[in-house]
């Protein structure tokens, strides 16, 4: 009896042993990987090159192994972190789409494997070619959460850490989402617009004030509250539907400290470190200066640029591709036609050169700007590609904040030698020091700065004066949501200037986007844009036509944009009080025509010598006889 026990409790014994190491076995062929990034990528690139960031428990202790004739695992590192594994591979440039094995294999137990599968996909269409930026056209800036909410299931999503929904607050979420976009691409288009930017989209998961887009914490992801990745390709289908080019916002300066690879870090230089929390000076001319201190320099490139948001250290290899490979990878899965870079100064210069560079060897036709938040036209126009002052910079055009701080100067500034309108005509005599600055991004307000209604005391005259000059000067023009309707308001603090567009949320009492749910003024306002925008879309001569400028006299200031088809004639007052302008003065452009049309009421007008010009007015006139 005893040794039937001790048999039957042996068999127990090596049964329960065989189902621990059956489990075991089966366990470890199924063993989950935690991510891939990036999470899938195609075939026909024109670089074979990828690398993939494996990031799971402990996978730094397995080999990977990869059985497939037309890629070819070249290396595999990994870092201090044993929890990341960086692949390098070769994708031949015959390979076929498929789902690819990639084997895991224990350093210390070959035994101990498993096999994740990884999709390279076909390219539709032989891939997407960006129909990029150009002085065409005119950007439509918004902020998703602020603009419209097309689908309340996703307003509170459980698992994110701040799951409160309150559009009394300036700072917590609104409910706006890709969907609510989607839902007025007709009133964005009806305006004129041909390029759609919105801040960024991918996931903030962020205990407070992450409804803004900039602290991002996964990069491959868009934020559930905003919609899913599948939302946002059908977003950039139906924008192109409508003939809206797609511009998306990256953020390649830091990131949000939510953000799983800052939580779990690859390595200590993945981001750059200091002893305590250090603030960068935001004081871009550091780089440039002949005299700046190697400290002062080191503070604005390499401290943070928030408590919430870490600074990435580009300088580390394995973050500047996984960067590179990120833009690349969004450009190609949502039909991406432009990147607006933020903070780009900010940056390691060499990767933005680099970056830049990838990028333009995948997509030639890509557009690009970024943005460059300072003081003079020299140190905007240095971070340019083939600048007066080269930076080894390959980026096209910035946002043109000069010409910006220029033209509310002129509106609300009296006239001097540099002062007032002077000051828009000294602005623009250094566009010399840029490559071409019509690739500049040329706009009036945005999500940083106070809205421009308000920036001219609410003043109407002057609001038409500055859609004017925008809409017909040099550049590409940029128009920021609710602009066109007189939304007004400083940043102070910068929520401010982010309300919601009303009409966009389901329980709002008026309709901004009906002409029945706009007063009176904001109806004037919005035909003003929409008549402007709509005839700059349909004439070449405001696009890409010869600026040519006249050193302003007593406050007025006057230029002309012209081509083989058309001539126009802009002339801002920007005075308290009515003038007469001689046209005799410009009959190098004129060549004694003096019959015209203005193009706002459509009425022709016939001149004599002097032209009688009326308080605070802009008169944009087409040329005839």
């Amino acid at each position: 009896m005893t040794r039937i026990k001790r048999i039957q409790g042996g068999l127990f014994t090596s049964l329960i042993f065989l189902l621990i190491f059956c489990v075991s076995k089966i366990d470890a062929q199924t063993k989950p990987i935690l991510r891939i990034d990036p999470p899938n990528w195609w075939v026909g690139m024109k670089s074979n090159a990828l690398q993939l960031m494996i990031s799971g428990k402990n996978i730094a202790s397995y080999k990977a192994i990869i059985n497939y004739n037309d890629v070819k695992l070249i290396a595999q590192n990994k870092l201090e972190s044993p929890d990341y594994l960086f692949l390098d591979v070769e994708i031949a440039s015959n390979c076929k789409a498929s789902k690819i094995e990639i084997v895991f294999e224990n350093i210390a137990n070959t035994k101990d494997k498993f096999t994740q599968l990884y999709e390279l996909k076909n390219r539709e269409n032989g891939g997407y070619n960006p129909l990029g930026l150009t002085s065409a056209d005119l950007i439509y800036l918004l902020m998703p959460d602020r603009f419209s909410n097309g689908d309340p299931s996703n307003d509170i999503v459980i698992g994110t850490t701040q799951t409160t929904l309150n559009r009394d607050s300036m700072f917590l979420r609104h409910g706006g989402d890709l969907q609510g976009i989607i839902n007025h691409l007709d009133y964005i288009a009806e305006i004129g617009n041909t390029a759609l930017w919105l801040n960024p989209v991918q996931e903030n998961n962020q205990p407070k004030e992450s409804y803004h887009g900039y602290a991002i914490t996964d990069h491959y992801n868009i934020d559930k509250r905003l919609g899913t990745n599948e939302k946002y390709v059908e977003l950039s289908q139906k924008a192109h539907q409508k003939k809206l080019k797609m511009v998306m916002d990256v953020v390649p300066n830091h990131c949000g400290n939510e953000h799983y690879f800052f939580k779990h870090i690859p390595s200590k230089n993945w981001v750059h470190q200091w002893n305590e929390f250090t603030r960068t000076s935001y004081r871009a001319p550091t780089l440039l200066d002949p005299y700046s201190s190697e400290l002062d320099k080191d503070i604005f490139r390499n401290a943070w640029f928030d408590r919430h948001m870490p600074d990435l250290n580009q300088q580390n290899p394995y973050l500047a591709k996984y960067l590179i490979q990120n833009s690349i990878w969004w450009v190609e899965y949502a039909g991406i036609d432009a990147l607006r870079i933020d903070t780009y100064a900010y940056p390691d210069q060499q990767f933005m050169h680099d970056y830049a560079d990838a990028l333009f060897k995948e997509f030639p036709s890509l557009g690009m700007f970024g943005e460059i938040w300072d003081h003079g036209v020299p140190i905007q126009a240095f971070y340019t590609k083939n600048s007066a002052k080269a930076s080894n910079s390959l980026l096209p055009g910035v946002t043109d904040f000069q010409l910006n701080f220029s033209l509310t100067d002129a509106l609300n500034k009296p006239f001097g030698w540099t002062e007032g309108a002077a000051r828009l005509y000294y602005t623009l005599a250094q566009d010399y020091l840029y490559e071409d600055a019509s690739k500049n991004v040329v706009f009036l307000d945005n999500h940083d700065i106070s809205r421009f209604y308000s920036m001219v005391n609410e003043d109407y005259n002057k609001f038409k004066m500055g859609i004017s000059f925008l809409l017909t000067t040099r550049g590409i023009p940029m128009l920021y949501y609710g602009t066109e309707i007189l939304m007004k308001n400083y940043a102070n603090p910068d929520g401010k200037v982010r309300e919601d567009f009303k009409g966009g949320w389901p329980k709002d009492s008026v309709n901004k986007f009906t002409k029945a749910g706009r007063t009176n003024s904001e109806n004037d306002a919005f035909e003003f844009v929409k008549k402007l925008a709509n005839y700059r879309k349909n004439n070449s001569v405001l696009q890409a036509g010869k600026l040519i400028q006249f050193v302003p006299e007593k406050g007025i200031y006057v230029y002309f944009r012209t081509n083989n088809e058309k001539q126009l004639m802009i002339i801002m007052n920007p005075n308290n009080d009515g003038a007469e302008v001689d046209l005799k003065r410009f009959d190098e452009v004129l060549k004694g025509r003096r019959h015209f049309k203005n193009i706002m009421d459509d009425k022709e007008v016939n001149v004599t010598e002097k032209i009688s010009l009326q308080k605070l007015n802009v008169s944009i006139f087409e040329i005839l006889l």
